[in-house]
């Protein structure tokens, strides 16, 4: 199917300085885990969009020298002859589909925490960082200032030669350049502060640096955070960021710009809770009054229609993503090809940026399950090896896992049939939806339906069967299927249970009328009354979810949370938000309480540090600390258990039971997946799925393969051969 006209402005080829886009899909720097120390998985990644349809794929931020290390975390890095190597296994792939590859030089000052390099970082001026607090700067001298800026023209002559197209001087989320030019970092009374001519003398010599260094043969782009959203004490978009792309623009052949800082970078990857796809536009449609060179802008684009509004209306050139370009590698192409409905939308959870945020590869997708997986389990996210056998799956439930196990089945061309009581495909998805801010998380069920719906057209064995009686493990051994797929999810238990006591929790009955779980709250089959107390043992999104839920129908709320109250919320940067929106409806904490008991109306609370901070051994049976002395009553109408989730596994183990009877049946495997094996992530529960999907004729396809690892061996070499000079002229 031709793609439709309105959207033939997207594939317009488009110069930026010696270099040409082939449309105006761009996948900005966005961190996956790899940085340079897994080739395999960057060039992987990354070349997977370029075959695609993207027009240019960057590495993440990429240290340009050892004072610039960000471990835990993991960047790229551009030091030496080693990391050209490496980094040029992703530009040759990159350009094997004849896309450009672009690189994110990185100083990070302050932010950069140097844990493994310790070196010391170089600001503008000492100061603690507001990101990582234990890390100061050294304030910068004048021949300091000439030294970071040669490391920038080292980092872009290395560039140059991995194959890199477009080096960007980083300068947004409150790094180096941006340090110099705001005044909340700037504090310096020379020629490089005070006056914004003085704040913006770092980044234009900077600029002018690497341009006279690599210009003629790469690009140059900068990125850059128009308004800090700090007021007129950072960057204002009006003021200081329209000046400085007015004093910058000779040097730059793209501006990639954005808006926020870096303690809350979710200000600019705006998770979906809070911010529609666009959300940036207000601010950015400045810079294209002031630019004559090709802008970029950034919002989680992933509507056509809105994509040609950005650029139809002049508020940008070029559409910058990076979760779409995650969740959907395909993206231009589907759309090229008219196939909007095939696109699997972003449903901006922020979980890929969490994984980069605790620490650790790979990055990973609610929506795509083989983002991550591309090199290590050579997985594609549109290719299916055909099936090898003539076996028919029967998938029991059809939620996040189940649905996509039975996609993947069908795309490889099984028969299966898809059953489910609920009366829609989505599981505990379809209840989560509802919660305030979540309704895009819907996205996921969406395409799985459409894509189920789709196949089903193509294959008439395979079934659909929903709001169907529960099926017993008699009725699922005289199915006739030769494979079972249990993907019967999970549900919030009813006593209590938890992880701090791993117990129930005295009193705690959901079947009591004013007692609940997240289910029951959702369902509205129960009277909640005013006074609302969430015992929350949890540190996703539910107990807050529940609170802001409860609290905007006028219930007074209070959280209980003997854990970290949304906790992981600071990996997808939905905390500060949350915690505002809680602050903004009243919503009472206690934290580091739990319960020892509940009675009618009421639950015994304490403080679970309330029992003294030495210990002595007191023999047997004798607890080794005081005697907690902080318990007290807590009121309430309603109690809401957000303590643990457990499988709905009965189903399961009871087939097993039945076991000897299998062969007789029929039967010649039962599968358990999500999170009826163990409550997880939404996007944890769909790989097992697709996983499964894919391995199912493995002898004991239940547990996975093993997958290549990129590692360093003992005894060999840890640079390439030989010696990597840097030719440059002052």
């Amino acid at each position: 199917m031709p793609r439709d006209p309105r959207y033939d402005v997207l594939f317009e080829p488009l110069k930026i300085g010696p270099k040409t886009l082939r449309n105006r899909f761009y996948q900005v720097p966005h961190c996956i885990g790899a940085g340079s120390n897994l080739p395999g998985f960057q060039a992987a990644h990354r070349s997977m969009k370029a075959e695609g349809g993207w027009a240019a794929m960057n590495t993440e931020y990429c240290s340009i020298h050892p004072e610039s290390d960000d471990t835990h975390r993991l960047s790229a890095r551009i030091w030496d002859e080693g990391d050209v190597r490496n980094l040029r296994a992703m530009t040759q792939e990159v350009h094997k589909y004849g896309a450009l590859a672009g690189i994110e030089m990185w100083y990070g000052g302050s932010h950069a925490p140097c844990m493994e390099s310790r070196a010391t970082p170089r600001g503008p001026s000492q100061y603690a960082s507001e990101f990582e607090t234990l890390t100061y700067c050294k304030e910068m001298d004048l021949d300091d200032i000439r030294d970071v800026q040669h490391f920038y023209v080292e980092a872009a002559l290395r560039a140059r030669d991995a194959g890199f197209d477009i080096v960007y001087v980083y300068g947004a989320h409150s790094y180096l350049p941006l340090q110099f030019l705001s005044p909340y970092y700037n504090k310096r009374t020379d020629g490089y502060g005070g006056s914004l001519e003085n704040r913006a003398r770092f980044w234009l010599e900077t600029l002018e640096k690497v341009r006279r260094a690599v210009g003629s043969d790469c690009a140059i782009a900068t990125r850059f955070a128009v308004d800090t959203l700090y007021g007129s004490g950072g960057v204002e978009v009006e003021k200081d960021g329209m000046k400085f792309v007015e004093m910058a623009d000779p040097l730059v052949d793209l501006w990639d710009v954005d808006v926020g800082d870096i303690a809350e970078w979710g200000e600019d990857a705006g998770p979906s809770r809070f911010y529609l796809q666009g959300h940036q536009v207000p601010w950015t449609r400045f810079i294209k009054q002031v630019s004559k060179k090709p802008v970029l802008g950034v919002g989680r684009f992933t509507d056509p229609e809105k994509m040609t509004e950005i650029v139809t209306k002049g508020y940008a050139d070029i559409i910058g993503a990076a979760r779409p370009s995650i969740a959907d590698p395909f993206l231009p192409k589907k759309i090229e090809e008219g196939r909007v409905d095939d696109v699997r939308v972003c449903i901006g959870c922020n979980v890929c940026i969490s994984r980069w945020e605790i620490g650790g590869p790979p990055m990973i997708c609610t929506q795509n399950a083989t983002a991550g997986e591309e090199y290590r389990r050579g997985w594609h996210p549109e290719k299916f090896e055909e099936s090898k056998s003539d076996d028919s799956v029967l998938v029991v439930g059809a939620g996040p896992s189940g649905s996509e196990c039975a996609r993947v089945l069908m795309q490889r061309g099984y028969t299966v049939h898809l059953v489910d009581s609920a009366e829609k495909i989505g599981g505990h998805l379809n209840s989560v939806v509802t919660l305030p801010g979540l309704g895009e998380w819907g996205y996921h069920r969406d395409y799985r339906e459409t894509q189920i719906t789709r196949l089903l057209k193509k294959n008439r064995q395979s079934q659909l069967a929903l709001g169907v009686k529960p099926l017993s493990a008699a009725d699922v051994l005289d199915y006739g299927a030769e494979k079972v797929v249990i993907a019967t999810g999970a549900h919030w238990v009813g006593d209590g249970t938890n992880c701090l006591t791993h117990d129930p929790i005295p009193g705690a009955d959901a079947s009591q009328c004013d007692q609940l779980t997240p289910e029951q709250v959702v369902a509205g089959k129960k009277p909640i009354g005013k006074r609302v107390v969430i015992l929350n043992a949890d540190t996703y999104f539910m107990a807050p979810s529940l609170a802001e839920k409860l609290a905007a129908a006028g219930h007074e709320v209070t959280i209980v949370s003997g854990v970290h109250l949304a906790n992981y919320m600071h990996f997808t940067l939905e905390y500060p938000n949350m915690m505002r929106r809680l602050h903004e409806l009243h919503v009472t904490e206690l934290g580091d309480h739990f319960a020892s008991r509940i009675e009618k109306g009421h639950i015994e609370i304490y403080n679970i540090w309330g029992d003294g901070s030495r210990r002595t051994y007191k023999g047997a049976g004798q607890l080794p600390r005081e005697a907690n002395r902080t318990h007290r009553w807590l009121e309430f109408d309603s109690l809401v258990l957000v303590t643990g989730r457990r499988s709905n596994d009965t189903l399961y183990r009871e087939i097993k039971a039945k076991q000897d009877q299998w062969e007789s049946k029929g039967v010649k495997a039962v599968y358990l997946i999500g999170d009826a094996e163990a409550p997880r992530l939404i996007a944890d529960a769909t790989f097992t799925g697709h996983r499964l999907a894919r391995e199912i004729e493995e002898a004991n396809a239940q547990y996975p393969l093993p997958y290549k690892r990129e590692v360093a061996v003992w005894g060999t070499p840890h640079m390439p051969e030989g010696t990597y000079q840097i030719i440059y002229k002052k």
